[in-house]
């Protein structure tokens, strides 16, 4: 069987390009043969790709915003396909079978795995925007609107199912019309993301910084003296105030076993943010034994059991109580290995099979 499968831009092996690439490497072992397209890729990428039998077709789109970080050079590949239809002028390969993991490539495909607007995460994120890039969005707001709206009505479309990668993912898809069939969680490598210590130094919080990252309610709780540690890609959305906070070190991009480390030494995980179809931070969290302190809304809150494996705040007031609160008095023991066995249930190996049952029942229809 032919299978090409179509992604954002991909210049690194984490995120959202996850799904595609386990996904990918599962149907090479089983012996078929694949393709992953993609407007951008890093050559890590592509040498991956033909280290694990996936052939990469490299759109090679030029994008001015490059040079100011992913956050702004995502937000111009979305502008190109969302305005002209740009990015996917090229044919898309007619395999047997064509799955669109992407929302910067519209094409035929017989699936197409939904992760969330573009247009809902700039809306829901607003509030954190500062200078020029928030008066740039309440310009743009009512176009990029419309330009998002036509864009996943086209896409689906095109589309023969529909996945979402989250319950609350599907009721944003379905309020606009998409029917969508079903819900596959992205996976995560328990393999990679496990405790990597008996005796936790606990001694830091944990957080991610990124363009969802409510950064307001981590300074809140850096103020109120709690140590924070945090990762992430350098982003222009970050505020000066929390880079140069005295209980706050941020260490930019990590490496995947840099990041067990982190996640398994920690106290417990912060993960505030405006909008978060899934989320992995509490995912990946909770698989290295270390609780997450999150929002009890959207995708966080269908993997983090409140008391169990972490807990789910009702508002920032609440949220930054709780995490003073945790820092301060700590938690029962039994919620590290609590942890655990909740992630369990996002490990790639499940999510994979899923995938593969739902590609069997389209080629049977």
């Amino acid at each position: 069987m032919n299978v090409t499968l179509a992604c954002d831009a991909m210049m690194d092996l984490e995120g959202g390009v996850r799904p595609a690439l386990y996904l990918a490497h599962e149907l090479v072992k089983r012996g078929h043969d694949v393709s992953m397209v993609s407007p951008i890729m890093s050559q890590e990428i592509e040498q991956h790709l033909h280290s694990t039998g996936v052939t990469p077709l490299n759109l090679h789109v030029n994008l001015f915003a490059k040079r100011l970080g992913f956050s702004l050079s995502w937000f111009e590949l979305w502008g190109r396909e969302a305005f002209f239809r740009l990015n996917s002028k090229p044919a898309v390969d007619r395999s047997s079978v064509r799955i669109n993991f992407s929302h910067t490539l519209v094409f035929p495909a017989h699936f197409w795995y939904v992760q969330g607007p573009t247009s809902v995460a700039l809306e829901e994120g607003e509030k954190e925007f500062f200078g020029v890039h928030k008066w740039g969005y309440k310009i743009l707001k009512p176009l990029i609107n419309y330009a998002d709206g036509k864009l996943i009505k086209d896409t689906a479309e095109r589309t023969a199912y529909v996945v979402a990668n989250s319950n609350y993912c599907a009721s944003i898809y379905r309020n606009r019309g998409v029917k969508v069939e079903e819900v596959i969680y992205p996976p995560i490598d328990c393999k990679i993301f496990q405790p990597q210590t008996s005796s936790p130094s606990s001694d830091y919080v944990l957080t991610y910084f990124g363009k969802e990252t409510k950064f307001s309610a981590v300074k809140a709780v850096a103020d109120s003296g709690v140590s924070i540690k945090a990762f992430g890609a350098k982003s222009p959305f970050i505020p000066k105030a929390l880079t140069k906070h005295p209980n706050v070190t941020f260490l930019g991009r990590v490496s995947a076993g840099e990041l067990a480390d982190l996640y398994s030494n920690a106290l417990f995980t912060l993960f505030p943010f405006t909008h978060e179809p899934f989320g992995y931070v509490p995912v990946e969290s909770m698989a290295c034994g270390t609780p997450a302190l999150t929002y009890n809304r959207q995708g966080p809150s269908e993997s983090v059991v409140h008391g169990y494996s972490g807990w789910l705040a009702g508002s920032d007031k609440d949220f930054i109580h709780s995490a003073l609160r945790l820092w301060k008095q700590g938690y029962a023991s039994q919620i590290r290995s609590n942890c655990v066995k909740a992630a369990s249930a996002f490990d790639r190996a499940l999510y994979v099979e899923k995938w593969v049952d739902a590609i069997k029942a389209e080629k049977d229809r």
